[in-house]
C-alpha cells in the first residue's frame, strides 16, 4: 500500500511540521499534487513510518530533526529554492 508524507518549512518557525499524510488513494493524492507543484519527492521508509504516527501540522519532534533536515535540504536543492532561504548577504 502506497503511504506519504508532506512536511514543510517556514523560514524562522520552530520546526518543520506535517502538512498532510495518508495511505492509498490519499497518498496517491498526496504523491499527485507534488507532482503537479513540482516539489521533489523522496522515498524514506523508516524515516516515513515515524512521521505517519504524527498528528496533521504536529510539529516534528527533536529526535526526527536531523532525518528531516537532510530530506528538507535536499528537496530544496532539487527544485532550487535553496538560494531562496539564505539570508541576504550570505
Amino acid at each position: 500500500m502506497t503511504e506519504a508524507v508532506a512536511i514543510g518549512y517556514t523560514l524562522g518557525a520552530m520546526a518543520p511540521k506535517i502538512l498532510a499524510k495518508g495511505k492509498g488513494e490519499i497518498a496517491l493524492a498526496i504523491l499527485e499534487r507534488a507532482r503537479e507543484l513540482e516539489i521533489p519527492t523522496r522515498s524514506e521508509p523508516a524515516l516515513l513510518a515515524f512521521l505517519l504516527e504524527l498528528e496533521l501540522f504536529e510539529v516534528v519532534p527533536p529526535e526526527l530533526y536531523t532525518a528531516v533536515s537532510e530530506v528538507l535540504a535536499w528537496a530544496y536543492e532539487q527544485d532550487g529554492r535553496a538560494a531562496d532561504l539564505r539570508p541576504e548577504g550570505s
